[in-house]
């Protein structure tokens, strides 16, 4: 088979589905979590923290060292790094004898494994060639969604058949993907983004204060989008008193599907949208989705606000990446992973927050109430950025 620049696009779709299972997976899981290995509401709040926490890490490691190694030995370890999460996750508590210190060494490699996925696939994706660099972001990032989704459906097919007690297995199953992407990895073309001698140096770019928004922007983005995520699932059967399974479809799942087509919606018709405008009216759709879920007195209310928050969230992350490559196209991979290091600051903040404050409050809804100041923060930051940009 000839290998083209289109399987490339195609390793860096399914790079990101890899990242979305890493991700999702283990939330599914908290619950049972709970119950089987008796862990407190802290320590699950921690895990999140934890998977966050090693991907800025990986963040900052990625600005120094990802140009040097390049994109496809990066993705390569990347790739290598899920398969041993994803597998360790179904293995490293059954052998453990503190199955909380497995789960956490799990968390530890996929959070690796997703951290480099997040730095490297978007400027291997705006570095092919072609045109129309914002709807290409934007349909790339659409794959984490579907890949939430098939995680979300797939798993729940899963625990409803084999049962839930044999979640381990599924783990196992799902760290197939990296595994088959680390191939593809192996053969696809890369092209370089910027040359080495004509990148903005970061430097540069720290003395830039719209960088500075922009990097807000990130943070923002990543804290709006998985403080919802991230606890939609136990949202859902703690806090409105649904049935797992009814739960993981109508919260996560449904939040998913909107997020995808969000993002798919702007991967075909970006170029005839205005982007800035697009993030703005996102941001106030997105306050109103956390109040709505919040405050309804409905549960399938209440769901479908979480839903409706991932339509609102969808175009912010690869949003915030297009306007970054617009206004400084020669800033290269480090700019990328800075900005996914803003982006994962949010993802560990977000999230950290709404467990903090339930943990605190004993009531997740105050715990998501309180997680409303990330889009009001945003949207004020894309109303700034709006008047003091002149592109």
């Amino acid at each position: 088979m000839h290998i083209t620049y289109k399987h490339t696009k195609y390793a860096s779709y399914l790079g990101l589905f890899t990242q979305a299972i890493v991700n999702n997976l283990t939330p599914l899981l908290f619950v049972t979590f709970q119950k089987q290995f008796g862990i407190s509401l802290e320590k699950i709040s921690l895990l999140i923290i934890i998977n966050f926490g090693v991907q800025i890490i990986t963040d900052l490691v990625s600005v120094k060292y990802v140009d040097k190694i390049g994109y496809r030995l990066a993705m390569l370890l990347a790739n290598f790094c899920c398969f041993v999460g994803l597998t360790g996750l179904g293995i490293f508590p059954q052998i453990s004898s503190n199955a909380y210190g497995g789960l956490v060494l799990a968390v530890v490699f996929n959070a690796i494994g997703g951290g480099i996925i997040e730095v490297v696939v978007s400027p291997v994706v705006e570095a092919l060639p072609g045109d129309e660099k914002e709807s290409a972001m934007s349909m790339l990032h659409s794959f984490y969604c579907w890949g939430q989704v098939s995680v979300v459906i797939l798993s729940t097919i899963y625990f409803n058949t084999i049962g839930i007690m044999q979640w381990k297995y599924m783990s196992i199953i799902w760290a197939l993907v990296p595994l088959f992407n680390a191939f593809l990895f192996m053969k696809v073309p890369m092209c370089a983004l910027v040359e080495e001698n004509e990148r903005t140096s970061l430097k540069k770019l720290f003395t830039v204060k719209i960088f500075w928004l922009l990097f807000l922007l990130m943070i923002c983005s990543g804290a709006s989008e998985l403080a919802m995520s991230q606890w939609a699932s136990l949202f859902a059967e703690e806090g409105l008193g649904v049935s797992k399974t009814f739960g993981d479809l109508l919260g996560p799942c449904f939040f998913a599907v909107l997020m995808g087509i969000s993002r798919t919606i702007f991967g075909f018709y970006g170029s005839k949208m205005d982007l800035r405008k697009t993030i703005a009216g996102s941001s106030f759709l997105c306050v109103i989705s956390y109040l709505v879920a919040v405050f309804s007195p409905s549960p399938i209310v209440a769901l479908l606000g979480c839903a409706a928050c991932g339509f609102s969230v969808g175009i912010m992350w690869p949003g915030v990446f297009s306007l970054s490559s617009k206004y400084y196209p020669q800033g290269g991979t480090a700019m990328f992973a800075i900005l996914a290091l803003g982006g994962d600051i949010g993802c560990t903040t977000g999230p950290g927050v709404v467990g903090v404050v339930a943990n605190i409050s004993n009531n997740l809804h105050y715990g998501i109430l309180a997680a409303v100041i990330f889009p009001t923060l945003l949207a004020i930051c894309i109303t700034t950025f709006n008047k003091s940009s002149r592109i």
